[in-house]
C-alpha cells in the first residue's frame, strides 16, 4: 500500500475521539506538518444532498460524480458493497492525500493499520486493548488497569502527538 504513514483513533461512542484527533490535527499542522484526515463508519450515511445535481447525475448511474466550486472540492464514489482486503483502503492512497506527510483515520478498529484508542471510564466497560492485542496504546486520563499496551495522558497533548509520530515513523 502506498499513501502516507496512518494511524486509526479508535474508541467507543462519546469517547473523545473526533475531538483528539481535530486536536492533533490544530498541533500537528502547527508544527510544520502537512495532515490528511479520513473519517471511517460503519453506518450508512447520505453524503451527497438528495435531490441536488451531483446526487441526481449519481443516481442516474455515473460512475463517479465530482463537486468543483471556489473552496472545495469534493467526489462522490458509490460502493455498492463493503469493500474487503486491500481494496478496502484505496481511499488512502487517493492523490488528495499524496503530498501528506500523516493521515488520522477516525474510526476502523478492524484496519490493518496502528491503532491508538480513546478511552474514558464514562463510556463503561474494559478498553478494546484489553482482548486486542494490536491496539498498540490507550489514551485517557482515567485509572486504568488489565491492559498490556502503553497507557497514554491524554492531557498531555504534545507528548501524545510525538508518541503518534514516533509509532508512524515520523519521530524519535
Amino acid at each position: 500500500m502506498s499513501g502516507p504513514p496512518r494511524i486509526h483513533i479508535v474508541g467507543k461512542k462519546n469517547a473523545g475521539k473526533t475531538t483528539l484527533v481535530c486536536d492533533l490535527i490544530e498541533l500537528l499542522t502547527k508544527r510544520g506538518l502537512r495532515i490528511g484526515s479520513v473519517k471511517h463508519t460503519h453506518h450508512h450515511h447520505e453524503l451527497d444532498v438528495p435531490g441536488k445535481d451531483s446526487w441526481r447525475q449519481r443516481v442516474a448511474g455515473s460512475v463517479a460524480v465530482g463537486i468543483l466550486s471556489p473552496g472545495m472540492v469534493a467526489m462522490f464514489v458509490p460502493q455498492d458493497r463493503e469493500l474487503a482486503g486491500p481494496q478496502r483502503y484505496q481511499l488512502f492512497d487517493a492523490p488528495a492525500f499524496r503530498d501528506c506527510d500523516l493521515l488520522l483515520v477516525e474510526g476502523d478498529l478492524q484496519a490493518e493499520a496502528p491503532r491508538v484508542e480513546v478511552w474514558r471510564a464514562a463510556v463503561g466497560d474494559q478498553p478494546w486493548a484489553a482482548a486486542d492485542p494490536g491496539i498498540v496504546a490507550v489514551v485517557t486520563d482515567d485509572r486504568l488497569s488489565g491492559i498490556s499496551c502503553p497507557v497514554w495522558a491524554r492531557h498531555d497533548l504534545p507528548a501524545l502527538a510525538d508518541r503518534l509520530l514516533s509509532v508512524a515513523g515520523l519521530g524519535s
